[in-house]
C-alpha cells in the first residue's frame, strides 16, 4: 500500500460524510504525486495534478517543501510539464506565503539566469512572510553588489507589496442574518465539543451553528449572489466567551470569499456585527482575516421627555427599533464614506469605529498577518539600503495628554512599545506594537496555531519572548483515539519550535495536564509583562495579559509582538469587610452586581479592569482576574502592594523549580531564564529601584467601581437565567443572585469544582467540609454527584502531604489514574465523589458533559447555552456558578441551601479572605 492509495481510500471515506479530499500537508504524499506526474502514462496522472496545484498546503508543511521543489525543477527546466508552465510555476509559488516558497525564490532571484531572476524577484516582491534566514539572504546579497536585490530591498521599501493591492470596493453589498438574539458565544461557531475537528477546516465547518442554519446561509447566498452574508447578533454582542480563531474560520467558511484559489476552505473577508457590537476578542479573529465587523446599535433605549431612560417592570431599559435587520434585509456598507445604508441609500448608521485606517489596512491585506510582515519588511529594507522608509501605512495612532498620568495598563504599553516615538508618552486609544514577554497555547487551538505558524512559515520561537508554553490541558480529562492522535504531533511541534511543553514529545517526564492559564500565571514573572495566551481566560494576576486566537497566538509566538489599541481602563477598589462565612469567590461576583447598580451599563466591556486588590497572592487574586473575562473585559490588571507581588514571584519560582525538577525544561533554557527575570524584579523591588506596578495618581480612568464587601453578606450565584422572557437576557453572565433568592428548592443535579477559577484552597475547603459534616452526622452522603479537578498536579502533591487528599480519596468512587485514563467520556454519573484528572474537565464541554437537561452547580466560568449541559427536549440544561463550599454542600443537599446550612457547614473553615489595601494615615496618595 502507497501513501496516494491510503490517501484515495481516506477520500471514499470523505465522501461518505460528504467532504472533500483533506488538503495534503504530507511531503512524502507529495513526493509520490510529483513521481505520478512525471510518469505521463500514470492512471493517476490527472488527478495527481489536481491535488498538487489546488490541494497542497503552503508554508512551512513538508508538503509545501515539495511542492517549492518541483516548481524550482519546472521553472529551471529540470521537469517538463505541459499544464504547469514557467509562468503558471512563479504564480503557485506566490500563493505559498513563505518558508520552501520564498527559500526557492530567493535562489532563483539570485542566481546566474538573468530572466529567471527577474521573474522570480517579480514575486519575491508580492511577498511578506520572510524571517531572518531570508533577509540575511537578501542583505548579503545587496552588499556583495547584487541589482535583483537591490531593486528587491527597493520595493520592499517601498512596501509595493501593499501599495500594489487592490482598493477595497467602495460599496459592499450585504445581506443580513440574524445567528441568534441576544449575545452569541463563538461556541455557535465553533462548539467545544468538536474541538478535536478544528485543524480539518471543512469537517470543522459543518458543525458550525445548526444544519437549519446551514441550509439558511446558502440560501441566502444563492438569492443574492451579488451581496455577502452578514452574520447578526440581534440585541447581544457578536463573538463572547473563548477566543476562537476556528469560530471565525467556520464564519469565513460560510460566507466569506476564498482566500486563494490554491488553498481549499481558507476563506477571509467575513461580515459580522451585532447590536451591541463585537466582542473585544472576536475582533481580533476578524481582523486576522481581514474581515469587518460592526456595531449597528439598531436598538436604543427609549426615552421620557427629559432624556431619561423609560425602565420596564423588571427595571430594566425599555428598547426601541431603530430600524430592522431581520434575516433576508439587503443593506449597504459604504467603505469610503463609513456608513451603513438601506438598499435604497437611506443612511441608517454611522460605523467608523468599523473602518479605522488600521483596519481598512487589514481588510486590504487579505488580514492582519500581512500588514505586521509588511511592516517589519520595509523596516528592515530601509535600513539595509539606509534611507527613510516612506510613510506608507497609517501611521500608528499617538494619543498623549499632557499632564495627565498613567493607569498601570498604560504604564505596561508604554514600557514595552515598539516603533512608537521615542520619549513620548503613550495613553489609552493610541495604536501600539508591544514585546510579548509570555505566550501560551492551549490543546484545542494548538493544532490550528501549528498551521498558523506553518502559514506564515515560521519555524522557531521569537528569541525576545521570555517564556511559552503548550498545555494539554482542554483535553486533559478523555484520551481518547482523537486526543491520541492529535496531542503527542502537537506537542512535538511545539516543543520542536521552542516550546516548554506539558507532554514530553520524548516520553521522559510524566505528561501533565495543568490549566494553561494557571501555568501562565506561574511562569509571569514581571508585573511590568504582557502576556498573549490562545484562551479567552488568559487573564494574569501579574502584568497584563490577553486572551487570543489561534492566530494571534502564532504571531506573537513567530514575531515576540502583540499589536492593538491601549484600552481605558475601569477602577476597582474595595470598602468594608468581608464577612467571617464569605468566600472570596463571592467578591467577584458582588463587583459584577454592585458595577451593574453603579453605573446600569456593563462599563468593564472591552476595557481593562485595573482591581486594586494590593493583598491576595497571585493563585488568589488570579480568581478577580479569570472572572473578567466574563465581565466581557478586555483584560485585567492587578495593583499588589511590594510585599505580596514578592511572595507571589517566589511562589512562582518554586512552580518553575518544580518544573525543572520534573524534566520539563527545554534545552533553549526558558524556564530558568524566567527563575533569572523573577529574582532581577525580586530584586528591584526590595531595593526601591522599581517597586510594584502602581498607577500614577492623576491617571485618567473611563469609570471607576468601588465594591463595598459590607453589601456582601450570603453567598451570590451567577445564574444562566434560562427562562427570561427578554431572550438577550438570558446566559449574559449579569443575572448574580443571593442564594437566598432560590428558598432552598433549586434542584442540583451535579457538582463540579475545578476549571482554572479554583485554587489549591479551593480543594482543602472541599476536604475541609466533608471532616465538618461527618463529625456532624457520622456520614457524608451525596444526593447529587460532585466532580472535583484539581487545576495542577502540584496542588495534588501538596494536599498529599497535608493529609487532605486522604480525606477526598475516602469519599470517592472514582480516582483517575494516569497509567489508565479514561479513554470514553463519562455519560451517566452517580451519587458519589469524583477525583479527576487535573485539567479543564466540564467547563471546557469538550469531552466531559453533565446529563442534558441537567441543573448544574459549578465553579467553572461558563455557563453558556450547551457549554457544560445541553438542553434535553423538556427542560433547559443549566450551568449556575458559585464558591467552592456552596457547590460542595449543594451537591450533598441535591439542592441550594438555606443560608444557616451554609453558614454551620463552613464554620471554622479557611476561606479564601480578602481584606482591601489599609492606606497609611496622612498619605496623600491613594496608591501610597
Amino acid at each position: 500500500m502507497s501513501l496516494y492509495t491510503d490517501y484515495l481510500s481516506e477520500i471514499e471515506t470523505r465522501k461518505e460524510q460528504g467532504l472533500h479530499p483533506k488538503p495534503i500537508d504530507d511531503g512524502a504524499l507529495v513526493k509520490e504525486i510529483v513521481g505520478q506526474i512525471k510518469d505521463t502514462g500514470n492512471a493517476h496522472r490527472a488527478e495527481s495534478l489536481n491535488f498538487f496545484i489546488y490541494n497542497t498546503l503552503p508554508g512551512t508543511t513538508s508538503a509545501a517543501g515539495e511542492k517549492a521543489k518541483f516548481l524550482k525543477e519546472i521553472i529551471l527546466g529540470e521537469a517538463v510539464v505541459e499544464e504547469i508552465s514557467v509562468p503558471f510555476a512563479f504564480e503557485l509559488l506566490s500563493h505559498m506565503k513563505g518558508g520552501p516558497s520564498v527559500e526557492v525564490l530567493l535562489d532563483l532571484a539570485l542566481g546566474d539566469d538573468a530572466a529567471i531572476a527577474g521573474q522570480a524577484a517579480e514575486v519575491l516582491k508580492s511577498q511578506v512572510f520572510l524571517y531572518d534566514a531570508d533577509t540575511d539572504r537578501l542583505k548579503a546579497a545587496f552588499e556583495a553588489g547584487n541589482a535583483v536585490a537591490k531593486d528587491i530591498l527597493e520595493s520592499y521599501a517601498k512596501a509595493e507589496f501593499f501599495t500594489k493591492l487592490p482598493d477595497l470596493d467602495e460599496e459592499v453589498k450585504v445581506v443580513t442574518y440574524i445567528a441568534g438574539e441576544g449575545d452569541i458565544s463563538t461556541d455557535l461557531m465553533s462548539p467545544g465539543a468538536e474541538a478535536h475537528s478544528r485543524s480539518d477546516r471543512e469537517l470543522h465547518g459543518q458543525c458550525f451553528s445548526t444544519p437549519e442554519a446551514q441550509a439558511e446561509i446558502r440560501a441566502l447566498r444563492e438569492a443574492h449572489p451579488d451581496a455577502r452574508v452578514m452574520m447578526i447578533s440581534e440585541k447581544g454582542t457578536m463573538g463572547v466567551g473563548s477566543s476562537r480563531m476556528s469560530g471565525i474560520n467556520n464564519v469565513a467558511l460560510w460566507t466569506g470569499k476564498q482566500a486563494s484559489p490554491y488553498v481549499p476552505f481558507v476563506n477571509i473577508a467575513p461580515v459580522v456585527a451585532g447590536t451591541n457590537g463585537i466582542s473585544p476578542i472576536f475582533q481580533t479573529t476578524v481582523g486576522v482575516t481581514g474581515g469587518i465587523g460592526i456595531d449597528l446599535k439598531n436598538w436604543v433605549k427609549k426615552v421620557d421627555e427629559d432624556g431619561n431612560a423609560i425602565l420596564n417592570n423588571d427595571g430594566n431599559p425599555i428598547l426601541e427599533e431603530a430600524y430592522s435587520v431581520a434575516t433576508g434585509t439587503v443593506l449597504k456598507i459604504n467603505t469610503k464614506d463609513h456608513k451603513l445604508l438601506s438598499e435604497d441609500g437611506e443612511e441608517l448608521a454611522d460605523v467608523s469605529a468599523s473602518f479605522t485606517p488600521q483596519k481598512v489596512e487589514f481588510m486590504r491585506a487579505g488580514g492582519s498577518y500581512a500588514v505586521v510582515f509588511g511592516k517589519k519588511l520595509q523596516t528592515f529594507s530601509a535600513e539595509t539600503l539606509g534611507i527613510e522608509a516612506p510613510l506608507v501605512f497609517a501611521p500608528s495612532k499617538e494619543i498623549s495628554h499632557k499632564g495627565q498620568g498613567l493607569t498601570a495598563v498604560e504604564k505596561i504599553f508604554n514600557k514595552n512599545a515598539v516603533g512608537a516615538t521615542p520619549g513620548k508618552t503613550l495613553h489609552a486609544g493610541s495604536d501600539v506594537r508591544v514585546k510579548v514577554n509570555i505566550v501560551g497555547s492551549q490543546d484545542t487551538t494548538g493544532l490550528m496555531t501549528m498551521q498558523e505558524l506553518e502559514a506564515m512559515a515560521a519555524t522557531v520561537v521569537a528569541p525576545s519572548v521570555d517564556g511559552a508554553y503548550q498545555s494539554g490541558c482542554h483535553t486533559a480529562s478523555v484520551w481518547d483515539t482523537k486526543a491520541q492522535a492529535n496531542t503527542p504531533r502537537l506537542m512535538k511541534f511545539m516543543n520542536d519550535f521552542g516550546l516548554v511543553t506539558g507532554r514530553d514529545p520524548k516520553g521522559v517526564y510524566h505528561a501533565m495536564t495543568d490549566v494553561i492559564h494557571k501555568v501562565l500565571n506561574d511562569i509571569t514573572v514581571d508585573d511590568w509583562s504582557v502576556i498573549i495566551g490562545g484562551d479567552s481566560h488568559t487573564r494574569m494576576s501579574k502584568g497584563v495579559a490577553f486572551g487570543a486566537d489561534s492566530g494571534t497566538v502564532a504571531l506573537a509566538l513567530a514575531t515576540g509582538e502583540a499589536s492593538m489599541p491601549i484600552p481605558e481602563s475601569v477602577k476597582v477598589t474595595f470598602k468594608g469587610n468581608m464577612a467571617e462565612h464569605m468566600d472570596f469567590r463571592d467578591v467577584v461576583h458582588a463587583t459584577q452586581a454592585q458595577m451593574l447598580e453603579q453605573h446600569g451599563d456593563n462599563v468593564f466591556q472591552g476595557r481593562v479592569i485595573e482591581v486594586h486588590i494590593g493583598t491576595l497572592l497571585a493563585d488568589q487574586a488570579f480568581t478577580f482576574t479569570d472572572w473578567t473575562a466574563e465581565m466581557k473585559a478586555k483584560a485585567s490588571v492587578c495593583i499588589s502592594n511590594d510585599d505580596t507581588l514578592i511572595g507571589s514571584l517566589e511562589l512562582a519560582k518554586s512552580r518553575i523549580r518544580i518544573m525543572i525538577d520534573k524534566g520539563m525544561e527545554h534545552e533553549n533554557g526558558m524556564l530558568q531564564k524566567l527563575i533569572n527575570i523573577a529574582d532581577a524584579r525580586i530584586a528591584e523591588i526590595k531595593s526601591g529601584e522599581n517597586p510594584a506596578l502602581r498607577p500614577d495618581d492623576n491617571a485618567k480612568y473611563f469609570a471607576e467601581v468601588v465594591v463595598d464587601l459590607d453589601q456582601i453578606v450570603e453567598p451570590m450565584i451567577a445564574d444562566p437565567d434560562v427562562n427570561n422572557a427578554d431572550v438577550s437576557k438570558r446566559y449574559t453572565h449579569d443575572t448574580i443572585r443571593p442564594i437566598s433568592y432560590y428558598n432552598a428548592e433549586k434542584q442540583v443535579d451535579l457538582g463540579f469544582v475545578g476549571s482554572c477559577m479554583v485554587h489549591k484552597g479551593d480543594i482543602k475547603i472541599v476536604a475541609q467540609m466533608l471532616k465538618n459534616l461527618e463529625k456532624e452526622t457520622g456520614k457524608v452522603e451525596f444526593k447529587a454527584p460532585l466532580v472535583v479537578a484539581a487545576p495542577t498536579y502540584n496542588i495534588i502533591d501538596e494536599l498529599k502531604a497535608e493529609g487532605d487528599w486522604e480525606v477526598l480519596e475516602k469519599y470517592s468512587g472514582f480516582e483517575f489514574d494516569d497509567l489508565f485514563p479514561k479513554t470514553q467520556a463519562r455519560t451517566e454519573y452517580e451519587n458519589i465523589l469524583y477525583l479527576e484528572r487535573p485539567g479543564c474537565n466540564l467547563c471546557m464541554g469538550n469531552q466531559e458533559k453533565a446529563a442534558k437537561g441537567d441543573t448544574v452547580l459549578a465553579t467553572s466560568t461558563r455557563l453558556f447555552q450547551g457549554r457544560v449541559v445541553a438542553d434535553a427536549p423538556d427542560k433547559k440544561g443549566e450551568s449556575l456558578l458559585a464558591s467552592t463550599p456552596v457547590v460542595v454542600l449543594s451537591a450533598i443537599l441535591g439542592r441550594t441551601p438555606k443560608i444557616e446550612e451554609y453558614k454551620a457547614a463552613v464554620e471554622g473553615i479557611d476561606l479564601t479572605k480578602f481584606a482591601p489595601p489599609v492606606v497609611p494615615e496622612n498619605t496623600k496618595s491613594a496608591h501610597f
